[in-house]
């Protein structure tokens, strides 16, 4: 019996699109990366953008401990059974070490995305059909509903783009067993103008997706919160940015709001697409959480 997500997890994550094994020349650097960040304490690697299992193999193998998760694996690319067989490849090669994470994707990027939750709902039946157990699969749940699914047909909740009064609001909801690990950008500036300015540029694509910004509105935003880039107080409720007591006290508001694990995904002003391996700023980003 493999210990449950909870437990393996550890307090802090990385979040990171640069992850991704998809270009040959990379692929050593990026398994001594993943070595760099077990060492570094981290106790799990989120795969940004829509990953699967293919893309988190490589980053098990280089590592002994370190969980890796897909963040998120979109339903609408992914057939559920062979999604569950690759589980239960990589599961049964590192047990107890890979995620399952699960989301509907936005309209934007799935030409048949029609009526999302209830897809979801048709996916998960059909995982559970093929056998992939569902305490060892998470979803990236933003409303209500979904919030409810993961507390009812999942190990839990990663939600990426929210506040810590999105995550108060759903430890209230999905109780005390679930994992509650939400995703929080972190900007290495402590100068106000230019932190935003990164923080800006980054968020404008996420802005775009009806699928956050109608999460915003739910949660006590405005239109012209969103306008802009985003007002300064949007942008300060969804990153983590000045000097190192003011990070770790951002970081400590979502443990605080219930968050059993956070994902920190560091913004350094590459483009969501295209993003670096900021190895510095994760290693410093390891020195403030200790």
């Amino acid at each position: 019996m493999t210990a449950n997500l909870k437990e393996t997890v550890g307090r802090y994550g990385i979040w990171s699109r640069a992850l991704h094994f998809g270009d040959p020349s990379r692929n050593g650097e990026l398994a001594e990366v993943a070595a760099e960040l077990e060492e570094l304490g981290y106790g799990a690697l989120w795969l940004g953008g829509n990953a699967s299992a293919r893309d988190a193999a490589p980053l098990l193998e280089a590592t002994s401990r370190i969980v890796v998760g897909t963040s998120i694996q979109s339903i609408w690319e992914h057939e559920p059974a062979a999604s569950a067989t690759s589980f239960s490849e990589l599961d049964s090669a590192h047990p107890g070490r890979f995620a399952l994470g699960l989301g509907v994707s936005h309209a934007k990027f799935a030409e048949q995305y029609r009526r999302p939750y209830s897809a979801l709902v048709s996916y998960l039946d059909a995982l559970d059909e093929a056998g992939q157990p569902a305490d060892r699969r998470l979803l990236a749940a933003l409303g209500p509903k979904s919030i409810d699914l993961a507390r009812e047909r999942a190990a839990g909740s990663i939600p990426y783009l929210v506040t810590a009064d999105h995550t108060a609001a759903s430890r209230e909801r999905l109780g005390d067993a679930p994992l509650l690990a939400p995703e929080l950008k972190v900007v290495l500036e402590s100068e106000p103008a230019r932190a935003r300015a990164v923080a800006r540029d980054y968020l404008a694509l996420y802005l775009t997706l009806p699928n956050y910004t109608n999460n915003f509105l739910r949660n006590g935003f405005t239109e012209d919160d969103l306008a802009n880039g985003g007002s300064d107080r949007l942008i300060d409720a969804v990153y983590a940015w000045g000097d190192e007591t003011q990070i770790r006290a951002r970081i400590d508001e979502y443990i605080a709001a219930g968050a059993d694990h956070v994902a920190l995904n560091i913004v350094d002003g590459s483009t969501p697409s295209r993003e670096s391996l900021p190895r510095e700023a994760w290693s410093k980003l390891a020195s403030l959480l200790t």
